[in-house]
């Protein structure tokens, strides 16, 4: 028995006889011996695998890429849907009655303001004009003969040479010339007026629209319907409404200091056209209405663009980014570093001083660009994990390699395609 081998794992096998026991006269001398060598041979073997064990290199900490943040400035940019409206838009009548003679303009095309756009037939028009001045000549002859008599009657009647009553007559009549003189210039001057309303020009300068009259037509004063259309279109409007509960909140935050507000002439409105594309003219906000819409609950917001390709046409349907007011104190966290948990909250993790990862919830309620902007959550100089997530495990500790926001985004500019590379 003592020359077999034994494993310490198991335990001793009983003797034949059963149990080890006592007998009178006999001691286990032969068993205690068996017993210590076997407890000898295990004491080797658990130190040897103990010195073995403490002698493996320990693995090393797993390795995460984190991005040392900062506070920016961040416009607070709010996308409305609106439509384009024509700045000024004219409808042209005609002030005074006749047949079209002539169209002066080509559909379509730009004119200016005081453009003539139709001629009416003048000849009735003239023909007023040169009666108006004939009546006013005459006026003028019976009142100038009036003053000679006044002027001849004066002497006389202090003389006692005429009698008062002729003079005052002579005087009423003189009077009643020169108020015939002034009708008869009221006269000339209407006439002359209708007889330049003959031609029908354009109010505000624009682009035409389709004529509804050709010539030979018959116009009348004040007619119902407009002979053409005129539109300005540079420079031009959009309309887009908002939300009053928006519009609420972002006065809260203004109220609050949170964010800093922006003037209406200096707020700067891009637009995104129907085709997705970005119109490469920014516009400026310029007024905001005063009451909400009682049906829709919401406030219309009008913006003004330049235009002078003519691209924006009245009723195009657009989006408007709206740089309503600034964030001074927003974190841009590149989208990768923010995930999301059952509730829809935004989860960063940040490298603690010890090295460690710990979850924390930020609000993250908006974009720009590639980025969240988080409004709350972070301090200045957190490290944000951008990459290795998967290897966080709690308590464990991280070898971390810190990067600046600008190295981040070179290497992720460097990432891109060379054809979506932005050109240097």
């Amino acid at each position: 028995m003592i020359g077999q081998s034994h494993d310490c794992a198991r335990p001793l096998p009983p003797d034949e006889s059963g149990p080890l026991s006592f007998r009178p006269g006999r001691l286990p001398v032969l068993g205690v011996g068996a017993l210590l060598l076997l407890l000898t041979a295990c004491q080797e073997t658990a130190h040897q695998a103990g010195g073995s064990a403490q002698g493996a290199p320990s693995a090393p900490p797993p390795g995460v890429t984190t991005v040392v943040l900062h506070p920016h400035p961040v416009p607070v940019l709010t996308e409305l849907p609106g439509r384009v409206t024509a700045f000024q838009t004219a409808e042209v009548r005609p002030q005074v009655g006749g047949v079209i003679r002539d169209r002066l303009f080509t559909e379509g095309q730009p004119v200016t303001a005081g453009q003539p756009l139709y001629q009416i037939d003048p000849a009735s028009y003239q023909a007023a004009l040169n009666s108006a001045i004939a009546a006013q000549q005459k006026s003028e002859a019976a009142t100038a003969s009036a003053q000679l008599t006044v002027n001849r009657y004066q002497p006389l009647a202090k003389e006692k040479a005429v009698s008062q009553q002729d003079l005052d007559t002579a005087v009423a009549t003189l009077r009643q010339g020169q108020a015939d003189v002034a009708a008869a210039k009221a006269n000339v001057e209407t006439a002359r007026i209708n007889l330049e309303y003959t031609k029908v020009r354009s109010p505000i300068s624009g682009r035409t629209g389709r004529s509804s009259v050709t010539p030979g037509a018959l116009v009348t004063a004040g007619q119902t319907t407009s002979m053409v259309t005129v539109t300005q279109l540079d420079p031009i409007y959009v309309d887009v409404t908002q939300p009053s509960s928006a519009l609420l909140g972002l006065r809260r935050e203004l109220a609050a200091g949170r964010i800093q507000g922006t003037a209406a002439g200096q707020a700067e409105v891009r637009l995104v056209l129907e085709d997705g594309r970005e119109y490469d003219q920014p516009g400026t906000l310029q007024f905001s209405e005063v009451t909400v819409d009682q049906t829709t609950s919401s406030v219309t917001l009008r913006a003004v663009f330049p235009n002078p390709e003519g691209l924006l046409m009245p009723g195009m349907y657009v989006r408007e980014k709206l740089r309503q007011a600034t964030d001074p104190n927003a974190f841009l966290v590149p989208q990768q570093a923010v995930s999301r948990d059952s509730r829809g909250q935004a989860i960063v993790q940040v490298i603690k001083a010890d090295g460690t990862a710990e979850a924390r919830q930020v609000t993250a309620d908006r974009t720009q660009g590639s980025k969240w902007v988080v409004t709350d959550g972070l301090s200045d100089g957190d490290r944000v994990v951008v990459e290795g997530l998967q290897k966080i495990r709690p308590g464990v500790k991280l070898a971390a390699t810190d990067l600046t926001e600008e190295q981040f985004d070179q290497r992720a500019v460097a990432a891109l395609p060379s054809s979506t590379q932005p050109a240097r």
